[in-house]
């Protein structure tokens, strides 16, 4: 641990719904379970700042000098349209749609996930299972709810018992609703009558004969449970109980209430010491919708091919600007968010490489025991990374003093305070340097004024250096695209 450190970490716990002092159930290790993407469509950006609020969580443990064991997982099995418990499985229906096999989807749309994630500079997790990985663990804790009294079998079904459950523990606890407050306002609805009850949910489905993703099972063909997936993969690989629970605020009920009710139902204990929530994304002051074209993916913004923003962002400047706001609250997007994300994270990046050329002096006149002691008291209070950036701005503004020539600094200051503002920056908070070409405002000038002169050659049949021109931008990452309307360029 850092000897900096002036305070204990602290959490907000959604079960407790109160901040509590972190401590791991074994000492300088962290068990974190993240729900991880469905894989049937491109990441969506608001789950983007799900993953990224995690990813700065996990760097600030490893930072802390914890051992951490990150598991996120794949489903890749699919679950039904509006989590519901009948209809057409996500994956096999976009299968149909572009008549390819569901394990194409499956691939595709992993890949675009991770290079997206790897283009906002996450770390990868320590482990990535699949949902399609883990059948046989699936139908064991099944077998084990259904010998504990807690689920039935009915038409090659199995769904969970929610009121027996309720008797002995406390469904709901999570998200603070009362069993018989759903049960008072739940409507009757059309294909559950097999159930006992509305609130009861699937741990297995019975496959329709045009159902394609499949298993075999004692119960007969079928798939599993959306919310029994998570719990056969976190405690496979973090344990009966484990330290951290995240995942976006949208899953807290019902997803992360099934998985506490399958866990204490198989293992009578409760699988989680502290649950975390990350908030929602919105655009333009309204929520992100494909159906009311309010809705932009992270590709869009980093090649500027939207109607949305005024110019290309790099993912290092959307980074920036998520990591504005505490991940707990909701945080609007906006073309003029990112401009002036644009400005700061600039800022920033001009200030570290403005620190290297730093004349050292006999003393300091900044006392970078209190900056330091700042930083880490805003990062323990709930990973409060708006508080950090503040904080770093205030690094800033000392190194335009030392600059100037205001302020001095002594050798082994600077050293420390270069590699504090680099481990904040870089490590914490994931930024990335040498990406601010792509966004420079003259850009689009100077690629049109290039594209002019392209043509000029072209239409002198000078080819070797129409050619030499499109390929030179290729390497800086901008491609021409030639039309009948002319050309027009993106930035990869």
């Amino acid at each position: 641990m850092p000897v900096s450190q002036t305070n204990t970490l602290k959490i907000y716990n959604s079960l407790s719904g109160k901040k509590e002092v972190f401590t791991p159930i074994t000492p300088g290790y962290v068990g974190m379970y993240v729900c991880g993407p469905t894989v049937y469509s491109q990441v969506h950006l608001g789950n983007c700042r799900t993953f990224m609020s995690f990813d700065m969580i996990f760097r600030y443990l490893k930072h802390l000098g914890y051992k951490v064991r990150y598991v996120r997982n794949i489903t890749d099995a699919g679950h039904l349209e509006n989590d519901a418990e009948e209809g057409e499985d996500k994956i096999a229906k976009k299968a149909r749609l572009e008549q390819i096999e569901p394990m194409e989807v499956v691939q595709k749309y992993t890949v675009d996930f991770h290079n997206i994630l790897t283009q906002f500079n996450l770390l990868p997790p320590s482990i990535e299972p699949t949902a399609t990985g883990h059948i046989i663990e699936q139908i064991q804790i099944i077998d084990e709810i259904i010998a504990k009294g807690y689920a039935y079998h009915v038409n090659g079904s199995v769904y969970f018992d929610v009121q027996k459950f309720n008797e002995t523990h406390d469904y709901g606890k999570l998200s603070g609703r009362k069993l018989e407050d759903m049960l008072a306002n739940t409507r009757s609805l059309t294909a559950q009558d097999e159930k006992k009850s509305p609130q009861d949910f699937a741990l297995w489905k019975k496959a329709e004969p045009q159902h394609i993703m499949r298993w075999p099972s004692q119960w007969g063909d079928g798939f599993p449970g959306w919310h029994l997936e998570c719990t056969a993969m976190s405690t496979k690989y973090l344990g009966k109980t484990f330290d951290i629970h995240g995942g976006g605020m949208d899953l807290k009920f019902p997803h992360h209430e099934c998985e506490i009710a399958q866990a204490e139902a198989t293992n009578e204990v409760s699988p989680v010491k502290y649950w975390m929530h990350a908030n929602m994304l919105t655009l333009n002051g309204k929520k992100m919708s494909k159906s009311t074209d309010n809705n932009i993916l992270p590709g869009e913004i980093f090649t500027g091919e939207n109607n949305i923003f005024s110019k290309p962002f790099t993912a290092s400047v959307v980074r920036f600007f998520m990591m504005q706001a505490h991940y707990t609250s909701i945080l609007d997007l906006s073309n003029e968010a990112l401009l002036a994300s644009e400005k700061g994270h600039s800022r920033l990046m001009d200030a570290l490489k403005q620190l290297d050329s730093v004349v050292v002096g006999t003393h300091t006149d900044f006392d970078l025991k209190s900056w330091e002691d700042k930083c880490y008291t805003a990062m323990n209070d709930d990973f409060n990374t708006p508080i950090l950036i503040a904080h770093l701005f205030e690094g800033v503004k000392e190194i335009n003093l030392l600059k100037e020539g205001t302020h001095q600094i002594k050798q082994a200051d600077k050293v420390h305070f270069t590699a504090l503002l680099k481990a904040f920056v870089f490590d914490v908070l994931g930024l990335k340097e040498g990406e601010e070409m792509a966004t420079n405002s003259q850009t689009p000038a100077l690629v049109e004024m290039l594209i002019k002169l392209r043509k000029e050659a072209r239409d002198n049949k000078d080819f070797a250096t129409s050619d030499a021109i499109r390929d030179q931008l290729l390497a800086l990452g901008i491609q021409l695209k030639d039309g009948a309307e002319g050309t027009t360029f993106s930035l990869s």
